[in-house]
């Protein structure tokens, strides 16, 4: 089953749209004006126009009189029309801002030609083409900035309608609802049996914001319901983007690919199919034993599940074109999702959950695939240093997130940067046990032997200099308990005296009120 507008379909819609008594704000008839610049101004004004008055789609239909709605056929042809060597749709795309989903069909009513313009409904921002945003008025097109009233009530619009609440496929049968969602899936996952009839199916989904009566029969399936139950998420057109990419490449750079796939379901029933693809193409190495030979993963399952659900689960979905990808390299994995994070990498540890897509994570928690308590990167760090290896990377590149697993490398083949990151998210992770970091766990996160102590006095030292920790007591001796800074490590800046940190307004150490916030020394045990 595919979203794909069939003939019947899109004859359908016409002659429906036809029946209405007149024009409204987000629907336009034309006979032959096919002039480019109009029809980019009408795709801004019609896509913000559906945006207000809580359409899914917008539509600009030629061969159709506006003022008696009569089919009269018509000239246009948009799969032939071009500006400026071309191709109309290609021109349309690209002088639109943000893109959206739009698409000419051509049909043929009562024997003439008719072209229908389907138009998605702006969100998030209102739709600019050529950097300027029309909004449509009762019949009238003009532009939004002219409309002061409309262009506030559309903003508050776009900021109190959240990704979930949009309408994926519009006007579907009970029918076509059960063969596009994976609903046995939904009530497993919530472990409940399965309703004996169809209208017991639908009644469970639309509870869950899954689905939606329309207005002129039928449902509508919202977003919510396709990123979380889709059997194919490449069938919601819309969606097609947001598949879960793996991509194995050969050792550590990206220039031979061994294999790369697309995760065709919805994120909540295909989560352990994810996982379970995910773990047959991570390296492992073999470790023997005294007798036997064991094959041991070399990164921890536990951490790659968590990271890959938050990735999915934090994720902007608003971001177009890309979607959540895993790149799986012989020493490292990169997990990367569109938009970037709600709160500073460096507080990922002890911050309190925060969601963008708060119904999203909430089923998602139902599922019992996160717990929505914050604790996800806590439990990664936690693998990461029983596995004792190198501190995942948090990283922030425009407009996404990425998060770095590394391999095992002994402690003296990390750099400096791995040594401070391991030593900070270690006093983090202690922090948020109400302790403190100390050579014994510093020994203990490292494998270093008890014998080596002084090695461990190192590392505490070095990011004592770095200001990524701070000594729990400062006039005591050194070598012993230590805390993390709120601030973390910043950079390093030259000038006519040497090197000289730059201060961040927050800078403070954590923990009790006698902690200074220049604190030279570490503390005794």
């Amino acid at each position: 089953m595919s979203t794909e507008r069939s003939a019947d379909y899109l004859a359908g819609l016409v002659r429906e749209l036809c029946k209405l008594p007149h024009e409204t704000e987000w629907l336009e008839f034309k006979v032959d004006n096919a002039d480019p610049q109009a029809i980019g101004e009408y795709l801004s004004a019609l896509a913000n126009a559906a945006a207000y008055n809580g359409k899914a789609f917008a539509y600009l239909v030629w061969g159709v009189e506006d003022q008696t709605h009569r089919i009269v056929g018509t000239r246009f042809a948009p799969a032939t029309c071009k500006k400026s060597n071309e191709p109309l749709e290609s021109w349309l795309l690209r002088l639109l801002t943000p893109k959206i989903h739009f698409r000419f069909y051509e049909l043929t009513l009562e024997d003439l030609p008719v072209v229908l313009l389907e138009i998605g409904r702006a969100f998030r921002h209102p739709l600019r083409f050529q950097n300027e945003a029309f909004i449509r008025i009762a019949s009238v097109k003009k532009p939004l900035k002219n409309a002061p009233d409309r262009e506030r009530e559309l903003w508050r619009i776009f900021d109190q309608t959240p990704f979930e609440d949009l309408i994926a496929v519009e006007r579907a049968s009970a029918d076509e609802v059960l063969r596009l969602l994976d609903y046995p899936a939904y009530f497993d996952l919530l472990e409940q049996a399965l309703p004996s009839n169809r209208d017991g199916i639908l009644e469970a989904l639309a509870d869950d914001g899954l689905i939606k009566p329309c207005e002129a029969g039928g449902w509508n399936v919202t977003k919510l319901g396709a990123m979380l139950l889709a059997k194919r998420l490449g069938d919601f057109r819309a969606l097609r983007r947001k598949l879960l990419r793996v991509i194995q490449y050969r050792g550590i750079g990206r220039t031979e690919t061994l294999k790369e796939h697309e995760l065709s379901k919805g994120y909540a029933c295909g989560f352990e199919e994810f996982n379970a693809y995910i773990d047959g193409l991570l390296p492992s190495s073999e470790v023997i034993g005294q007798a036997l030979r064991k094959t041991v993963p070399m990164f921890p399952a536990l951490a790659v599940r968590e990271l890959v659900a938050n990735a999915l689960i934090h994720q902007d979905f608003f971001v177009t074109g890309a979607g959540p990808t895993v790149e799986i390299f012989a020493d490292r994995i990169e997990i990367t999702n569109p938009g970037e994070p709600l709160v500073d990498t460096q507080r990922f540890v002890d911050t309190p959950p925060k969601s963008r897509n708060e119904a999203f994570a909430s089923l998602m928690r139902r599922f019992r695939i996160c717990e929505e308590r914050g604790s996800g990167i806590d439990k990664v760090i936690g693998e990461v240093e029983r596995f004792q290896l190198p501190a995942p990377l948090f990283e922030v590149p425009p407009g996404f997130t990425r998060v770095v697993l590394f391999a095992h490398r002994p402690l003296n083949e990390m750099d400096k940067a791995d040594r401070l990151r391991a030593c900070y998210l270690h006093a983090c992770l202690r922090h948020v046990t109400r302790q403190s970091m100390t050579n014994a766990s510093v020994r203990a996160r490292f494998g270093i032997a008890e014998k080596n102590s002084a090695t461990a006095s190192r590392l505490i030292r070095e990011a004592v200099a770095a200001r990524c920790i701070a000594p729990y007591d400062p006039h005591a001796a050194p070598n012993g308990h230590c805390v993390r800074r709120l601030a973390p490590p910043r950079m390093m800046k030259e000038n006519t005296s040497g090197w000289k940190r730059q201060r961040s307004s927050n800078e403070m150490v954590v923990g009790r009120s006698r902690y200074a916030e220049e604190t030279p020394v570490l503390s005794s045990r």
